[in-house]
């Protein structure tokens, strides 16, 4: 049985779709072939990082890359927007390619100008086990 291709994308490709990456690499690899880009490429956000190890998945050997920097001719079954700037400006993807848009919050605008890392660190790990309970719920998660 060949797995579903499916693609999270977020405007950086630092945090969120990252993280649904590494999630569901660690919790539905027999189903799904997960890869992640970003409209724009801001780099592999270290808390991200820190936070996935907390949970026992490492993403720290991912990297933020861009949608054309995906492999030519790559056909994706789902593409699922993890935030609101790539939901608007999602480019078209061709064929029967289902697409989902899950908003979740934003860790570094909304811990922009903290100070506490304990509090810093609490946003990163709400978003995180948000995400993987949207990637525990696929497919039925994704809409057809």
């Amino acid at each position: 049985m060949s797995k579903t291709r499916i693609l999270f994308l977020c405007t950086g490709n630092s945090c969120r779709s990252q993280m649904a990456e590494g999630w569901t690499r660690a919790l539905k690899s027999d189903e799904f072939e997960p890869s992640s880009a970003g409209l724009e490429r801001h780099g592999l956000n270290p808390l991200a990082v820190r936070v996935m190890a907390e949970a026992g998945v490492d993403i720290a050997g991912q990297r933020s890359k861009l949608i054309s920097e995906l492999p030519p001719g790559i056909v994706f079954d789902d593409v699922v927007t993890v935030c609101d700037g790539a939901g608007e400006d999602c480019p078209y993807f061709p064929g029967a390619t289902r697409r989902t848009h899950k908003g979740f919050d934003d860790p570094p605008r909304l811990t922009a100008g903290m100070t506490d890392e304990a509090a810093v660190l609490d946003v990163y790990r709400r978003v995180r086990d948000e995400i993987r309970a949207f990637v525990l719920g696929m497919p039925g998660t994704l809409r057809g």
